[in-house]
């Protein structure tokens, strides 16, 4: 049995060995440790220093690409959606500042931006979806046709497309009575669908589609949209593919909850829908007109520097010439 002598010797034991450290430490092993401590400390600051002057270095040759391409713009673009008129159509949140430098860069190509409108959470919040259900009712006499068994989501969609898109047969420059009605009341009453920051009279031809980015990065996971809201927004992708003369879906970051990566999982819409992605880069924001530009001009593609995307749109071969 283990008894009081035990503890006494264990605990002499323990105040021993503490004391030898004590010694040992304050002794013939102290110039020791101190120089081995010194020497890691200053080779943890050499590192240090030499990582950042790499950051450094990375930041200025980052700078100077995207100052490259920035001047490289205007001749890569000018003319390229000549006589075009684009709207954009905001899927949620969108930094201001990603917004105004898309719509520079399709300046820059010579198209006529005609307004934007942003999606509110009304779109996709599923305590509103009666509220959905009840207006697609009021929004169904104008538009042009509704093929049958259509959604909730689907109505919607086509609502806005043709409600930036609805041409007046007299003008083909200004939106018709039955698009201004649909914008009216997509923008109206106590839950609007939809919010402009001035009224749009001019009919697009053309849309540019941004997705919200993805939330930031924290400690905690972040939560994706969920299915029901992808699904929704890639409605509204799927008719301005559909019902303009040409559309491009633009997109932050590639990864779980992007938008782009949910539409290349789907087979057809892959097929038919252009996406540009990594918007916050000058190289991704000058690419959108080109790549509109080839999507009206019939060429589907995907471009950003991830899974199954491309560079560059094919219409830039053979530009300077």
């Amino acid at each position: 049995m283990i008894d009081f002598r035990y503890h006494l010797v264990s605990l002499i034991s323990v105040f021993l060995a503490l004391a030898v450290g004590i010694a040992l430490g304050a002794g013939p092993l102290k110039e020791t440790i101190g120089e081995s401590l010194t020497g890691q400390v200053e080779r943890l600051r050499g590192e240090k220093e030499a990582l950042r002057s790499d950051v450094d270095a990375a930041r200025r040759a980052l700078n100077n690409e995207q100052a490259f391409i920035d001047q490289s713009a205007g001749p890569l673009l000018a003319g390229r959606l000549t006589d075009r008129r684009v709207v954009v159509i905001e899927l949620g949140p969108i930094p201001d500042e990603t917004v105004a430098a898309v719509v520079a860069r399709l300046t820059q190509a010579d198209a006529l931006v005609t307004g934007h409108v942003r999606l509110t959470d009304t779109w996709t919040d599923q305590a509103q979806r009666p509220y959905r259900t009840a207006l697609s009712g009021s929004l169904t006499p104008y538009l042009d046709t509704v093929p049958q068994g259509v959604s909730t989501e689907g109505v919607l969609a086509m609502s806005i497309v043709q409600g930036l898109v609805g041409a007046d047969e007299a003008d083909p420059t200004r939106l018709s009575d039955s698009a201004s009605m649909l914008l009216d009341l997509l923008a109206s009453g106590d839950h609007p669908l939809v919010v402009m920051d001035e009224q749009i009279i001019e009919a697009a031809d053309a849309i540019v589609v941004i997705a919200p980015p993805l939330p930031a990065a924290s400690k905690t996971k972040p939560t994706p949209p969920s299915d029901a809201v992808q699904a929704a927004r890639l409605a509204v992708v799927t008719a301005a593919a559909s019902g303009s003369a040409g559309a491009v879906l633009v997109d932050g970051s590639r990864g779980e909850g992007a938008l782009v990566d949910a539409l290349l999982n789907d087979v057809t819409l892959r097929d038919t829908v252009t996406t540009v992605s990594g918007v916050s880069a000058v190289s991704a924001q000058v690419t959108v007109p080109m790549a509109l530009a080839a999507q009206i001009a019939g060429t589907v593609g995907h471009y950003g520097f991830g899974e199954s995307e491309t560079v560059l749109p094919p219409t830039l071969v053979g530009v300077a010439g």
